[in-house]
């Protein structure tokens, strides 16, 4: 183990991330569980990316024969791309039924923002001020996790975001209205500085920012208000997406709300690197004539095969069903801890947060201990929000009520270690 991480550090560079204090060393995948180099075996409770399942066998069989059969790029006809895409805007309202296939939601992202300078001719952009989506240039403007060289982008305003806990209006009542007169107010300064607003880039579970509890109404005064100012609702559905939500295919329904860019990444084609940006024709058509845009691995004929196999295993297995139960399971048995450290117990379908506190103050050490030594115990899971103190559980949706149910057991057991 030393041996390879100091090889890694020597051919990819200093601070290349790893997750948890001792690194695991991962060999093979299946299901909701992933094995170790000495064979231990983890219950994946964090990745999206395997969205049906690690290494699902109609996903890799659709890859393996695909790639044995032709794969080049959209600038020659195949039926992949249009099948693929005409099957997914079916499960979209809202006149979103034109896409563009890309390789990663940052791409999707800076898409996005794109179309929504190509529309209204402004380049303002709004997103929150604990929000992550993407690392391109123009994308890496809106996250919070290191400021850009030289700053944030005048054009960019970061408003603050949603929370439970600590209410912006200081109630869970007030907080809508809040959130929309934030909004408001950075919309005004784009237009007064001369930037003019374009867009609000916003993932509709607020994930990054700690996957806040909040009714269904909230972004209905940040709809109007964007709206109103004749910009575009740029929603984020890299996170939530392909039924994760449990209730929903896609996080903006559940709100309910009318977005005017979709964008979609990691479970899109179960680790296969897929993604798209979903919207309305009038919308494509503004980028279109404002962006000879192409890309070589976008739409390719394997990804879409991917992609494909993805949508086949959510209908037949009814994975999205399963998220809507095992989560609420999750949820209920996450619940049902009693511990002092545990302030808050939230989610949507397979999608569950838990926030850690000591004493009223965010406990990020001790949601990092937790964190490591729940991997100790054979469960994966990470840690989100402003301050860090929020476990994330995030698992494959073939995840089941006993694995809900093991989580919560380790979990309790391992509080009581704390």
């Amino acid at each position: 183990m030393t041996d390879l991480i100091s090889r890694r550090t020597a051919v990819l560079g200093p601070n290349m991330p790893t997750f948890y204090e001792r690194p695991i060393h991962l060999v093979r995948g299946l299901g909701v569980h992933v094995w170790d180099k000495d064979g231990r075996e983890y219950l994946d409770c964090y990745n999206n990316v395997p969205h049906v399942g690690h290494c699902h066998p109609k996903v890799v069989d659709a890859i393996a024969r695909q790639a044995a059969t032709l794969n080049t790029h959209t600038r020659y006809l195949h039926d992949g791309i249009v099948d693929y895409a005409e099957r997914l805007t079916a499960k979209f309202d809202h006149d979103l039924d034109q896409l563009i296939m890309v390789c990663t939601g940052s791409e999707a992202n800076d898409i996005a923002i794109r179309m929504a300078h190509a529309v209204t001719g402004k380049v303002g952009i709004i997103s929150t001020d604990n929000t992550y989506h993407g690392n391109t240039h123009l994308v890496t403007q809106l996250s919070s996790r290191k400021p850009p060289i030289g700053g944030y982008a005048p054009y960019v305003k970061r408003v603050p975001s949603p929370d439970t806990l600590r209410p912006l209006g200081g109630s869970l009542a007030a907080q809508g209205k809040t959130f929309a007169a934030e909004v408001q107010g950075a919309i005004d300064a784009l237009e007064a500085e001369g930037h003019g607003f374009a867009g609000f880039m916003f993932c509709p579970v607020f994930a990054n920012e700690g996957l806040h509890d909040l009714d269904r109404e909230f972004l209905q005064p940040v709809v109007d208000v964007v709206h109103r100012a004749g910009g575009l609702l740029l929603c984020d559905e890299v996170q939530p997406g392909f039924g994760r939500c449990g209730s929903h295919w896609w996080g903006h329904d559940r709100m309910p709300i009318a977005p005017d860019v979709v964008t979609l990444g990691k479970p899109m084609a179960n680790g296969h690197p897929v993604a798209a940006v979903v919207t309305r024709p009038d919308v494509m058509a503004a980028f279109r004539n404002a962006f000879g845009y192409f890309n070589t691995f976008g739409g390719n004929p394997v990804s879409c095969a991917a992609a494909t196999a993805v949508l086949d295993v959510l209908e037949e297995e009814e994975l999205v069903q399963n998220a809507r139960i095992a989560g609420n399971e999750l949820k209920a048995n996450l619940a049902s801890l009693d511990h002092r450290l545990i302030a808050s117990v939230r989610g949507v379908g397979l999608f569950v947060a838990v926030e850690i506190e000591q004493d009223g103050t965010p406990a990020a050490q001790d949601a990092a201990k937790l964190v490591e030594a729940m991997k100790d115990q054979g469960i994966l899971m990470g840690r989100t929000g402003r301050h860090a103190n929020t476990l994330k559980f995030r698992p494959p949706l073939p995840f089941s009520n006993d694995h809900a149910a093991q989580v919560a057991e380790v979990l309790n057991a391992t509080l009581g270690k704390l």
